[in-house]
Order: structure tokens, then sequence, then C-alpha cells
């Protein structure tokens, strides 16, 4: 039998949102909680800390799927990209460009579509789209 996490998206507005209800549901029994980061939240689906045991099959009952899927869709994608081009310091400023280039020619992933990517690569989840 497969262990059900429900992600209540009626509290996920943004990505500090969708990161606080990770962590809710993810890593209530853990002393430290996951970053706001999409390797933190890739590496969470493999397992081994959080929620999930290493390789454990999960249903993922995700509610309000679309309305999360616009909140973090084109818009915030294209300002979170855009910020990131403010710290030059810290991130690519020439592969961030690239990012909003392609997104706004429609070849590029919204944060949502990437965030959607990211459990498709773990056969050990199945998502339900609510």
């Amino acid at each position: 039998m497969k262990k059900e996490i429900v992600i209540e998206g009626a509290l996920i507005h943004d990505k500090t949102s969708f990161y606080a209800e990770i962590n809710r549901k993810f890593m209530e029994n853990e002393s430290w909680l996951l970053a706001e980061s999409l390797d933190a939240f890739d590496d969470l689906l493999y397992g081994g800390f959080g929620a999930i045991k290493e390789k454990e099959e999960v249903l993922l009952i995700w509610k309000n799927f679309e309305s999360n899927k616009k909140d973090l869709g084109y818009d915030f994608t294209l300002d979170f990209y855009k910020k990131k081009l403010e710290d030059p310091e810290s991130f690519d400023s020439a592969a961030i460009q690239q990012k909003i280039d392609d997104l706004k020619n429609g070849n590029g992933q919204t944060y949502f579509e990437i965030i959607e990517e990211i459990i498709s690569e773990h056969p050990n989840i199945e998502l339900i789209k609510e």
C-alpha cells in the first residue's frame, strides 16, 4: 500500500508558501527544514529523510493543483529569474537571461513545470492532481 501525502494547495500562493507546505507535510518529524530550492525538493523526493523512506511508494495528492500552476507559472517565473539577474555574483547572468528568453519565446519551463518534472522523475511517486 502506498503512503499518501496530501499537499494543501490552498495554502500555496508563492515560492515561500510552497516550501512552507512542503516542510509541513514532509519534514514534520525532522529537526531541520528544507531550503527554498528545487534541488533540495528533488533530494527530498529520493527519500531517506523526512516523510519518505528510501524508494518508498508514495501517492502524492495535490489539491488546488491548477491554481498553484498559475501561482507559480509564467509571471512568477519571469520575476524569479529577474531577481536572480540582480545578483550577478551568485548567478550566471548569461544562463539566467537565456532562461528568460526561452520563457518569453514559449520554450522555457515555468517554476511549476520544473516542480512537475522533478516529481515525474521519481518513479516511486504517483502524482494525483485535484
